[in-house]
């Protein structure tokens, strides 16, 4: 008896369910892995925006603090008397006006215990608008009278500077002018070679109980917290004049000086002036009485 023939075959059997999950595993763990890549790459992207510095937003920004040009004095320092007492805890900034000029000397014991950081002085020569500089004193009394030394060498340059200007002009009145600059900038530097009494305010930092009694000090005028400073470089100060009870303004300057275009405040870089010197000419030109900033 003959043997059925063969069935036709039918390929390999198919497989087991568990070998169908093991074959299927590499390419759901391909997804697996690229979607994880995927999520590492987009994580590491949020944290590099994250840690990427934030600019500087101060830059640009100018800060001032004191009395304002034309702004009633005795109100100015009513309100920072009143701002004084409600200060927030914490270092603050605070500009000390005080109400006479002082030599370096007496600088040390009128703000002892507070962190100085600059002080403004003027030679205050009567019926004469002289210039307001503002000096880093980090130590007292030594930054102060070094730094009026350096004023008076550049005192000097102004006078030499004037004076061959006025023997150059040829016109009388502006001749008058020069000669009244020269002798203005040779008195200024004589008062700073000796270490003059012309320090009228100090930017100062401390707590508000250090400040609050830095004001009740015989000799301090006012102080005017301000925690808003962040940049000295960027910071205008502008304390009441000694002289001055009324109103801030410039002072007073009866010098005879042609009206004409502004043309600058002083030779000296920007960043240590707050105010101009007299109105000397420079370059020739003859400019108006300039104010405070």
């Amino acid at each position: 008896m003959s043997e059925p023939p063969p069935a036709p075959s039918a390929g390999p059997p198919p497989p087991a369910p568990a070998e169908r999950q093991r074959r299927s595993r590499p390419g759901w763990w391909g997804w697996a892995a690229l979607l994880c890549l995927g999520a590492v790459l987009l994580t590491a992207a949020g944290l590099d925006r994250r840690a990427a510095p934030a600019g500087d937003r101060t830059v640009g920004e100018v800060t001032r603090v004191g009395v304002r040009q034309g702004e009633a004095i005795a109100g100015y320092l009513r309100a920072a008397e009143a701002e004084l007492v409600t200060l927030p805890p914490g270092a603050a900034y605070a500009l000390v006006s005080f109400d006479a000029y002082l030599p370096p000397g007496r600088l040390p014991a009128l703000l002892a215990g507070v962190e100085v950081a600059r002080v403004i002085v003027r030679v205050p020569l009567p019926d004469r608008q002289t210039e307001v500089v503002r000096l880093a004193a980090y130590r007292l009394p030594q930054d102060v009278v070094s730094g009026m030394a350096t004023l008076a060498d550049r005192k000097d340059r102004e006078a030499a500077d004037q004076r061959v200007r006025a023997a150059n002009a040829v016109d009388a009145e502006l001749r008058r002018v020069y000669d009244t600059g020269a002798q203005v900038a040779a008195r200024e530097a004589a008062a700073y070679r000796a270490a003059c009494g012309c320090v009228y305010a100090a930017l100062v930092r401390g707590g508000p109980d250090v400040l609050r009694a830095l004001a009740a000090r015989p000799g301090v005028r006012g102080v005017d917290p301000a925690p808003e400073v962040r940049r000295l470089e960027r910071t205008v100060l502008t304390p009441p004049l000694p002289e001055q009870h009324d109103v801030a303004r410039p002072p007073a300057d009866t010098a005879l000086v042609p009206t004409g275009p502004p043309v600058g405040d002083s030779s000296e870089a920007a960043p240590a002036v707050t105010s101009s010197s007299p109105p000397f000419p420079v370059g020739g030109a003859v400019p108006k009485p300039a104010v405070t900033s």
